[in-house]
Order: structure tokens, then C-alpha cells, then sequence
């Protein structure tokens, strides 16, 4: 018998499914941003944020005055998606497009963390996954920056992923009509680094070349 959480088994197209460590994780590891959703007096909220993963949970951070960090860090439940999209799908019918796709769904509770050394090298996975190899190079935080910051902690063992790779699945009375169909690949890239007025006579360091 499954031991999967009816709520983690989709409604559809449950070939797409994917609970394995290894793909969760990989998905995890090249997303920068995820959108964490909750709901507060019944009001639903759904909130963008970058975040990082390190060993076995992630971990995000914002202002400690932040309304969203202060709802969440009570330990409600949460919802934390992410979808990582890598070619539009033509087929030659509107109705049989798609996308390729990489996504992931979340069931968790935030697990605030009091620990001084803990956050500083949450900061740090995070700083450096958004920018690599950067901490080192930037000004360390003060003391007063770390107190004015909460960083949270999510266990990510309640994950479902679901992805779409291939080409178009045409209807059958479809395929011979002289009708182009196949993928426009997408792709993220970090384009050439722009220095602000204060940084243009400063060499440009090694991590951003």
C-alpha cells in the first residue's frame, strides 16, 4: 500500500510523478526562487522568494518585521511550489500544446532557527547560491544585520515532483497535416555583469566573470 499523502497523488497524468530524492533535489539545486503559499484568517497569500537547499532542508530568510516571516514562522502550514520551465511545446493543434517542464510541490511547517551560527551560514549557502562564490569576496554581515534578519528552515519530505519532457503528443488524426509542430527550447542565462557609478573603476572579481 502507498504511504504517499493523498494530497502529494495527482488528479491527472500521474505518470509524471516523481518522488525520488534525487530528482527533487536536482530541482531544488537549479531553482533560484520558489512562491510559498498560506493562509492567514482564511485569506490565501502566495509569496515569491529566493531560498537554498542544503543537506536535507531549505532555507529562506527576510526582515524580522516581515509580515509573511512572522505568519510563517509560527510554524503554520505551508505549501512551497517551483516550476523550472525548458521548451514550449507546438503541436499542431492549440488544444495538444504544453510545456516541458520540471516542477515541485511542498507540504511543510517553517522551523525557525535561533541558532547564531546556524543563520549566518544559512546566509551564507543562500548568498552564494544566488551569486557563487561571493561571501567571501562581499563585506561580512554585522551582528545587528544577523539579529534584524530571521532565517527559516523547511523539511522537504512531503515533495512531489511532476516534469514533461518529449515532443508534441498530436492527435492521431493530426499527424499528417502540413502543420509545423516541435519545441522552442527555453533557457535562463546570466548575461555579462553592469556596474553602478560607483563600481565602474573597480576591477570586476573573478566569481562574476
Amino acid at each position: 500500500m502507498s504511504t504517499t499523502p493523498p494530497y502529494l497523488i495527482p488528479s491527472r497524468l500521474a505518470k509524471r510523478t516523481q518522488y525520488d530524492t534525487e530528482t527533487i533535489c536536482s530541482i531544488l539545486d537549479e531553482a533560484l526562487f520558489c512562491v510559498i503559499s498560506y493562509s492567514v484568517d482564511n485569506r490565501p497569500f502566495a509569496i515569491p522568494t529566493a531560498f537554498v537547499r542544503y543537506e536535507d532542508k531549505i532555507y529562506i530568510h527576510g526582515s524580522v518585521g516581515s509580515h509573511f516571516i512572522r505568519e510563517i514562522e509560527k510554524g503554520i502550514p505551508v505549501c512551497i511550489s517551483i516550476m523550472l520551465t525548458d521548451a514550449l511545446v507546438v503541436a499542431k493543434s492549440a488544444f495538444s500544446h504544453s510545456v516541458n517542464y520540471r516542477s515541485l510541490t511542498i507540504f511543510s511547517k517553517a522551523e525557525k532557527i535561533e541558532d547564531t551560527e546556524t543563520k549566518r551560514a544559512a546566509f551564507e549557502w543562500l548568498t552564494n547560491k544566488i551569486v557563487p562564490d561571493s561571501w567571501e569576496y562581499l563585506r561580512p554581515m554585522k551582528d545587528n544585520e544577523v539579529k534584524k534578519t530571521t532565517a527559516l528552515a523547511f523539511s522537504f519530505e512531503e515533495a512531489s515532483a511532476k516534469t514533461r519532457t518529449g515532443m508534441p503528443n498530436d492527435e492521431e488524426e493530426d499527424l499528417e497535416l502540413p502543420i509545423w509542430s516541435g519545441l522552442i527550447p527555453l533557457q535562463t542565462n546570466r548575461l555579462a555583469p553592469i556596474a553602478d557609478e560607483l563600481s565602474k573603476n573597480i576591477p570586476l572579481p573573478s566569481h562574476l566573470m
